[in-house]
């Protein structure tokens, strides 16, 4: 499968997949800001490996919420995309920005010690 053709597939993916929080009726993820930052498809299709990130602090809990409406959004992707085997949705938490704050806690810490001297 051509590189283009994945990335395509991918950005569909993911358009249908924020779609579909909009449908997710758990009371526990109302008012929650949910972004997917990545999505990457297996090179055979089978597995789609969805990056999730959330202001909130539970962002574990909304994983697994995630995880247990799998099947919601396999089906959603099902009905919007001609694929002949629908990938299994895998979520998992994004840790980019929780690092990017560490890092910056951490700069600001070393400058304000160099301040200090």
């Amino acid at each position: 499968m051509a590189q283009y053709r994945r990335e395509m597939l991918e950005s569909e993916m993911k358009k249908l997949i924020t779609q579909g929080f909009s449908q997710l009726k758990d009371p526990r993820l109302k008012d929650k800001f949910i972004d997917i930052n990545m999505v990457r498809l297996s090179k055979d299709k089978s597995y789609l490996d969805v990056y999730v990130s959330s202001l909130d602090k539970d962002i574990d809990t909304v994983i697994n919420i995630l995880n247990n409406a799998k099947g919601m959004f396999r089906t959603l992707i099902a009905k919007n995309i001609k694929m002949f085997k629908v990938p299994e949705i895998r979520f998992h938490k994004d840790e980019g920005i929780e690092a990017s704050i560490r890092i910056n806690k951490l700069i600001e810490k070393i400058e304000k010690n160099e301040e200090s001297k």
